[in-house]
């Protein structure tokens, strides 16, 4: 059984919100222009409503819809189709839908090094768009975000801890810190949903325990965790995974299978912050932007991240739920609710609830 046929029915929206959340999602974020040609590819997989409705909006912007649509591949950041990697490569944007997504393959660097603004979307459905996309407060999410970029840049150590056992440690040092969910302005830039930041401290000082107690995705096993994968991470790297459910058992094994040690490297640390995402479903995107989590990347490493990159057989992310994050020694964040006062403030202008 594979996360997708473990998810629960969820309400949808098939009127006036998913036709606003897709020409929000194509003009507002990802700033198609007249004339441009946008590749949006999905695969079997994929909710088809919700790439004609982005079709459509993209039509409407005066630029023209390219829809390619191929058959789910055994896993995420695998080669695609020729033809679909021929299309992504002459794209003046590229919108992903497709579950197990092509994101850091040989065609998506390329696709890149052309010049194409991406967005991944991987398994989004109606009701994620309409409740990830469009309903929050897309300025309001950015300028969030832009005042956790501004205390991690300002900090070094970074210690992040759970009740479920995390206790990791790292040192920014001189590492950017990406904003993550912001408008697609620039050729061969990726973007990504609005609501998350993402940097990676530096290799060296990455030392404790993470523990992922709300999803991890993939292998497709998994998604939604029944029960806490324990990781120890020595220097930015996974020595160990443990746990005592059954899910434990499957990452490792999933994590051994490709013999590769680049994927036991830790690629990114990221904080979600997305109103609409109030708890883990299920859906890897919908996951890594739960309001108040925090989210690590492991396997391959983007050169957008800073340091230096690799590349590894696949990537996997996993999250934890209701962190405490010390900025050299500040308390931020308290079982998942923001402390700092200018955070708060502007929790509260974003309306979220419990602020």
């Amino acid at each position: 059984m594979d996360m997708f046929s473990r998810l629960e029915p969820r309400p949808e929206y098939l009127g006036f919100e998913l036709a606003l959340a897709a020409r929000k999602l194509v003009e507002e974020v990802m700033l198609v222009k007249p004339g441009e040609h946008v590749v949006l590819t999905g695969d079997t997989s994929s909710d088809r409503r919700v790439l004609d409705a982005t079709a459509q909006a993209v039509a409407a912007a005066g630029a023209h819809p390219v829809v390619v649509w191929y058959e789910t591949l055994p896993s995420s950041s695998m080669e695609p189709p020729r033809p679909v990697a021929g299309a992504i490569a002459d794209a003046d944007v590229w919108i992903e839908f497709a579950v197990s997504y092509v994101m850091h393959s040989d065609a998506f660097r390329t696709a890149m090094a052309n010049g194409c603004r991406y967005t991944n979307l991987t398994a989004m459905d109606v009701h994620m768009l309409v409740a990830t996309v469009g309903r929050p407060d897309f300025q309001g999410v950015i300028k969030l975000g832009k005042a956790l970029v501004r205390l991690l840049e300002q900090a070094d150590e970074v210690r992040i801890t759970s009740a479920a056992g995390t206790d990791l440690v790292g040192r920014n040092g001189d590492r950017p810190i990406n904003l993550r969910g912001k408008p697609a302005e620039k050729p061969g830039e990726t973007v990504m949903l609005s609501g998350q930041i993402s940097w990676n401290p530096l290799e060296e000082t990455q030392d404790g325990v993470l523990v992922f107690d709300g999803a991890l995705w993939p292998p497709d096993q998994l998604g939604l965790l029944r029960s806490p994968v324990r990781l120890t991470v020595e220097k930015g790297v996974v020595t160990d995974i443990s746990g005592d459910g059954r899910d434990a058992e499957v990452f490792r094994r999933w994590m051994e299978s490709w013999d590769d040690p680049n994927m036991y490297r830790i690629a990114h640390w990221s904080l979600g912050f997305n109103p609409g995402v109030p708890a883990p479903t299920g859906r890897i995107v919908e996951d890594e932007r739960v309001f108040g989590c925090v989210e690590l990347g492991i396997g391959t490493k983007g050169a957008w991240i800073g340091g230096e990159p690799w590349v590894a057989a696949a990537h996997t992310d996993g999250s934890v739920s209701a962190p405490t994050i010390h900025l050299d020694g500040e308390c931020i964040e308290k079982d998942g609710v923001y402390v700092h006062p200018e955070l708060v403030e502007i929790c509260r202008e974003l309306g979220v609830e419990g602020y």
